[in-house]
């Protein structure tokens, strides 16, 4: 990477390179670069260059023209090498020239022949021969895949067919591959086994917020400036959406905002706050771990007893009677009324107190700050923000609800300064044909996979090797039955291909499963693949997103796919084609018929046949020329040459995620009821330490690049795990030690990282780690929805060794430094 390789002089880039919009496509909160690309045996000068300013001279301390060696690569660009700077946009409004440890990295973590970074991309189509992964040709893959795909589906059948599917923007999503798949799969076919790449079935993870009227993504990062509250519950966005933390949470802080944070952790969040605001302006409340719904009705119940609800806002915007929707088995909770929901949420501070250990006077001071009408009587505005802590958690239907119960009654959704939100991991780029056919509550995958069924699962972009629940017993099913289908294939080496489709399909048959891998590297997963076909990453294909504030871009490729890697919709429509043509062979012209329509060149035109007949004003045109700011979506129309777009929702008062004519908001009603998830309270009584987990800022999702990345594996070699130091020296442990986990589910090991704000028993480990996947002891009880919680598991901790090489030059400093 850039800091090992002795970098001491960059080229200038000259006046006239070309410019890409960029927007990062690592998290959520979507920053905006610049991309700068120019002839490798060119450069600029001190005095002719690209921003125009005299280099010769020192510049001022926040001067834009310079860039980092972490921001510099060789790439290829119409087959030949070029420079390559990515640098923050100090006229994005996300972001305003802030970069994150890695958006700030993103060229060094391009692929590159001449400097050696990211050499373990993917480049050509592999097929299982001999005992191995061959290289081979697209038609060759393709077909193959569509041939042993044809013989276990037919028309208006194809529930042998299993499939995991991204649904996200950014790195491997976007609008153009959400299209491709969700085409593919529900509409040329109606896929009903299926999951996405994070959870072990196809759902929502904010099912509530959705049947309430209000989608889960509906202000704008601006609001965080103006408001007088800052609520952030379950999520640590200074560590996970740092430069939304950063300049704009922080903004609304230096204006007077205070922050009230639930978390059973005292996180790098709550440390930085007290340093904006002042300690005095900030409220931890470190709940109970998994005490969620319990502390929001009880602030529902106080803020309603006060008399603090937006009265007006309640009866013009929110449902009025009783019950709208019955709690069933899609509807863990029954909606309706604000009132239906005040008499079944309805919690003392008593027991609220008591359910979430924290006192009375905490909750009350929150209710205050989240509530109280201001000295001249006007309403307090509160912007609310969450993530996995309650998305992964306890309950999760509930959980949102209540939470978006205190929004809609203190009038906090669709107003300035207000929104109830998820800050999010990655950014989006859903649009797909309609999922109804999969049903709710949808299967659940993993386990119907570890009970045999399927014959077919194809794979897009994720790897539940490392991110799924009960991922132990997962893994030892998945190996056997993809191993059976190998075995099948080694000894029929040199068969012909009707001969190896037979061997194949009698392997199947047999309880093996044939397993087909799209991805951008070689991962866990994938070794248990049969055909592994390379994708693309954002800027090497044409890519359309949206951040956490519904801002939509698109970032232009600036760079050469890797050998003849391709985007994701490009490989779907070439599967489609594929399994058109096989069928039509076999004489199955009807259900052939139905993969028409996949003759697209480029992923524009993939973005053209979806998202732009929806949308008809949006066009690649029309995106570039709005620049790294874009559009906040829905997009309402062009004029004057710009597209114009929705700076909130909901600011009318009329709410439609639910689909209910009436544009009236549901309340949740779900009372407080312990642990919800299957085995959660027996594990907990049978294991001494909380195995909490989650994102850490340098290693992101499951690690997919930091694999080859030595700046991120120098740091952290393994997985760590925060422990508190008094439990270290109870079980005799040191910093930089190897443990392993375990429980009744599995076990994985980490690297012991002291953290003395730990609660005692309770740790911290980082999620989807490769060389240590949390996901082996976390069992598999999920909602009812089949949401995993992922964030609730119980194990014991035992030594494995001392600090190896590797992680004795690890630095143990606090997370906790001046800002």
């Amino acid at each position: 990477m850039a800091y090992k390789r002795n970098i001491d002089r960059l080229p200038i880039i000259p006046a006239g390179a070309k410019e890409h919009n960029v927007t990062c496509h690592y998290c959520i909160v979507g920053c905006g670069y610049t991309a700068y690309t120019w002839p490798l045996k060119t450069q600029g000068t001190t005095d002719r260059n690209w921003i125009g300013e005299d280099l010769s001279k020192q510049q001022a301390t926040d001067t834009e023209a310079w860039y980092a060696p972490s921001m510099y690569n060789v790439v290829k660009q119409d087959g030949k090498d070029v420079h390559l700077v990515i640098k923050p946009d100090v006229n994005c409004d996300v972001n305003s020239g802030l970069g994150s440890i890695r958006g700030a990295r993103m060229a060094e973590n391009r692929r590159s022949d001449v400097t050696g970074t990211q050499r373990q991309r993917l480049t050509e189509p592999l097929v299982w021969r001999y005992g191995t992964w061959q290289p081979t040709s697209w038609d060759d893959a393709l077909d193959l895949v569509a041939r042993v795909t044809a013989k276990v589906i037919d028309k208006d059948n194809e529930n042998d067919l299993y499939v995991s599917m991204f649904d996200h923007g950014g790195s491997a999503g976007g609008y153009e591959n959400t299209w491709g798949t969700g085409k593919l799969y529900f509409e040329s076919m109606k896929v009903k086994h299926c999951r996405i790449h994070n959870r072990p079935a196809y759902m929502s993870e904010v099912h509530s917020s959705r049947d309430m009227g209000v989608d889960e993504l509906n202000y704008n990062y601006a609001d965080y400036e103006v408001t007088d509250t800052i609520f952030l519950v379950g999520t640590n966005p200074m560590e996970c959406q740092t430069n939304l933390f950063l300049n704009h949470m922080v903004k609304g802080m230096q204006n007077g905002a205070r922050v009230v944070i639930s978390d059973p952790r005292r996180t790098v969040t709550v440390d930085s706050c007290e340093q904006v605001a002042g300690a005095e302006n900030v409220l931890h409340l470190p709940i109970t771990t998994g005490s969620d719904v319990a502390l929001h009705n009880t602030l529902f119940t106080y803020i309603a007893d006060q008399g603090w609800a937006d009265a007006d806002f309640i009866a013009a915007s929110t449902f009025q009677g009783d019950v709208a929707v019955a709690a069933d088995s899609a509807y863990p909770a029954a909606l309706g009324s604000y009132e239906a929901a005040r008499a079944a949420c309805k919690m003392s501070l008593a027991e609220g107190a008591a359910a979430t250990g924290l006192t009375e006077a905490q909750i009350i001071q929150a209710a205050e700050w989240i509530a109280k009408p201001k000295d001249d009587g006007s309403r307090r505005k509160c912007v609310t923000g969450y993530e996995k802590g309650i998305i992964w958690g306890n309950d999760n239907y509930r959980a949102i609800g209540s939470l978006l119960n205190i929004g809609l009654a203190t009038g906090n959704v669709g107003r300035e300064g207000g929104g109830v939100c998820r800050l999010g991991g990655h950014q989006e780029g859903y649009y797909r044909p309609s999922d109804a056919h999969v049903g709710r509550p949808a299967p659940y995958i993993d386990q119907m996979i570890i009970a045999g069924g399927g014959k077919v699962h194809h794979i897009w972009a994720n790897d539940h090797f490392k991110t799924t629940l009960n991922a132990s017993e997962f893994k030892r099913v998945y190996n056997r039955r993809s191993n059976m289908v190998k075995e099948a294939m080694d000894a029929r080496a040199g068969a012909t291909r009707e001969e190896m489709i037979d061997a194949i399909v009698g392997a199947i048959n047999a309880g093996g499963l044939f397993v087909v891998d799209v991805d951008i590297i070689h991962s866990q997963i994938g070794q248990a693949a049969h055909v592994i076909l390379p994708a693309v990453e954002s800027g090497e294909m044409n890519l359309t997103s949206m951040n956490g504030e519904r801002r939509l871009r698109l970032t232009e490729k600036y760079m050469d796919a890797p050998g003849s890697a391709k985007p994701d919709c490009m490989i779907a429509a070439g599967l489609a084609q594929a399994l058109e043509r096989v069928l039509r062979e076999e004489g199955r012209t009807e259900y052939a018929d139905q993969f028409k329509g996949y003759d697209w060149a480029t992923e524009e035109d993939a973005f053209m046949d979806g998202y732009n007949k929806g949308n008809p004003e949006v066009t690649y045109d029309r995106l570039r020329a709005m620049g790294n700011n874009g559009v906040l979506e829905p997009v309402t129309g062009f004029a004057d040459g710009k597209l114009t777009g929705t700076n909130r929702l909901y600011e009318d008062g009329v709410f439609t995620r639910h689909g209910r004519e009436d544009g009236k908001a549901l309340f949740c009603m779900g009372e407080w009821r312990g642990w919800q998830a299957a085995g959660k309270a027996q594990q907990q009584a049978s294991h001494r330490f909380l195995i909490n987990n989650g994102r850490a800022n340098m290693n992101w999702q499951n690690w997919f690049l930091d694999q080859g990345n030595e700046f991120v594996m120098d740091r952290f070699p393994v997985p760590f795990i925060q422990i508190n130091p008094d439990d270290m020296a109870e079980l005799g442990l040191k910093a930089g030690d190897m443990v392993e986990v375990h429980n009744d589910v599995g076990a994985t090991q980490a690297l012991v990282y002291p953290e003395p704000s730990a609660r005692p028993n309770e740790t911290f480990m980082i999620f989807g780690a490769p060389n240590g996947a949390q996901g082996n002891i976390v069992n598999a009880g999920v909602n009812e929805l089949i949401l995993p919680n992922y964030k609730h598991t119980w194990a014991n901790i035992r030594k494995i060794s001392d600090a190896t090489p590797a992680s004795a030059a690890v630095s143990y400093k606090s997370w906790e430094v001046e800002l």
